[in-house]
């Protein structure tokens, strides 16, 4: 098979550093291809919005698979403004990936992907038009995959208490799921090799509060955590309070049964208890 991936960001390049040996090549776009830092194994080309070189437009359409790690923008999705004409000629695997917030808010209630996307932020929005986008133009079996807070090796509660940059911010019945960058490469290949497109959520096991997961990474760490503060009188951006706008205990049974993904990390406590042990925090 080979690989091209719309977005080389923190998920696509982990997930290149574990399967990428499944791959005759792997290909992918950066917005500035001067600036190669851990992407050892991949041919990079330059992307920005336009219509692209010709030699990454060759690369692409022979790809068998292209994931797709570029958030859309106010004008849409940035490859299918730019290549969507050329898209719909191919046949080829898309794995999209999405977010687990075009959900909106449930007041803590369980969603799963029969769930109508209702979220009141446009960038989620953007996100369902995307998704509708690539379904409809894709000459071929679309995957997508709906992420739910990423974390992962130096991006995690442990990095964040080490950094100074930890808060413990209190929503009363606030609580979402997360999802390690390790199990989203499973996710990813299970999807690529399953017979068929479709949606699925990509999730850990136990939605939890935010300041759980603070508390937690803080005894690990043996440190005192940090005072609570209420959301309501919290100092934040605009972006960082909409983050809390939601609320919702997020089902991943499809993934498990239909693509027969097996979590290594089905909490956030397996999930940091294996990054402390690897040293992030230290």
């Amino acid at each position: 098979m080979r690989l091209f991936i719309l977005g080389l960001g923190y998920s696509a390049r982990h997930f290149v550093r574990k399967f990428g040996g499944s791959f005759s090549y792997v290909a992918g776009t950066v917005r500035d291809p001067a600036a190669r830092v851990d992407l050892a194994g991949i041919e990079v080309h330059g992307f920005s919005g336009s219509r692209p070189a010709d030699a990454t437009v060759d690369r692409m359409r022979e790809a068998d698979v292209l994931l797709v790690s570029i958030p859309p923008g106010g004008a849409g999705d940035p490859a299918l403004t730019a290549l969507g004409d050329l898209l719909a000629k191919d046949h080829r695997k898309v794995i999209y990936l999405s977010t687990i917030g075009v959900y909106g808010d449930h007041a803590g209630g369980w969603v799963d992907e029969s769930t109508p996307p209702q979220s009141s932020l446009d960038r989620a929005r953007m996100r369902v038009a995307a998704e509708r986008a690539w379904t409809d133009t894709a000459n071929g079996d679309v995957a997508i995959l709906r992420l739910a807070g990423i974390y992962g090796h130096g991006r995690n509660a442990l990095v964040t208490l080490r950094s100074g940059t930890a808060r413990r911010i209190i929503r009363p019945g606030q609580v979402f799921n997360r999802i390690h960058v390790d199990d989203i490469a499973s996710a990813i290949m299970a999807a690529i090799n399953h017979n068929s497109g479709g949606t699925w959520n990509v999730c850990d096991d136990e939605p939890a509060p935010p300041q759980d997961v603070i508390a937690y990474a803080a005894q690990l760490m043996d440190i005192t955590p940090p005072a609570e503060e209420a959301f309501a009188t919290a100092e934040m951006s605009a972006m960082a309070r909409s983050f809390y706008s939601s609320s919702a205990r997020v089902s991943n049974a499809r993934l498990k049964h239909e693509l027969r993904v097996t979590l290594t990390y089905p909490t956030y406590r397996h999930g940091l208890d294996a990054l402390w042990r690897a040293g992030d925090g230290r």
